[in-house]
């Protein structure tokens, strides 16, 4: 068993979590030099009428898919490989990356005052086998006046992230109380990460 993954995300949240609890990881990521094009935003679209379990899920599995053919594709050494995917749900409708500035203060005002769900699945693939865990969690975010979203928006925190927040950043100051995985709030919980680094013979150090 090598001692190192391939983390397939692009967020260096991600990696840092990772880090934090001592795994050696290599990132696989889409559209490297001279490597044939992926369409890495085509694979977060929902469909429709599907719930956000489901989704998260589905999509997972679907970068999962793309990073087995990446590595299989670069004739990269074997280990495995770690993919993970975060929405954030409302009254059942699925909050992911805002398109714009406009799209985020939607978002947020959305939000404001309420409490929503951040669902977080994980899989990770080795030796022609998967694994898979859904990390649910609840956060209650305090009333926001409009100038405190257009402040938050105009830092440009919002983009790039499920739900147009990150908790890890200026947005920690809404959040009145949260219930589940703090680090699966920020887009990979550890504890059901470590469980399937365990079964797969790469416990964390």
């Amino acid at each position: 068993m090598p001692d190192f993954i391939y983390l397939a995300s692009q967020s260096p949240r991600r990696s840092q979590l990772l880090e934090q609890i001592g795994v050696r990881h290599v990132l696989l990521l889409p559209n490297a030099a001279g490597d044939a094009p992926e369409d890495a935003e085509a694979l977060e679209a929902p469909l429709p009428g599907e719930d956000a379990q489901d989704y998260v899920q589905r999509v997972t599995a679907l970068k999962t898919d793309a990073a087995l053919a990446r590595q299989a594709r670069r004739a990269l050494p074997a280990a495995p490989i770690l993919c993970c995917d975060t929405t954030v749900a409302l009254d059942g409708a699925i909050l992911g990356k805002p398109q714009d500035a406009q799209d985020a203060t939607r978002m947020l005002a959305r939000l404001a005052g309420r409490e929503h769900q951040v669902l977080t699945a994980v899989q990770l693939a080795w030796a022609g086998r998967r694994q898979a865990a859904l990390s649910c969690s609840r956060v209650r975010f305090a009333p926001l006046s409009a100038a405190q979203i257009d402040a938050y928006v105009a830092s440009g925190e919002p983009q790039g992230k499920a739900g147009a927040y990150g908790i890890q950043g200026r947005a920690a100051a809404f959040v009145e109380r949260i219930e589940g995985s703090y680090s699966g709030i920020m887009g990979l919980p550890l504890f059901e990460t470590a469980q399937l680094l365990g079964a797969a013979g790469l416990a964390p150090s």
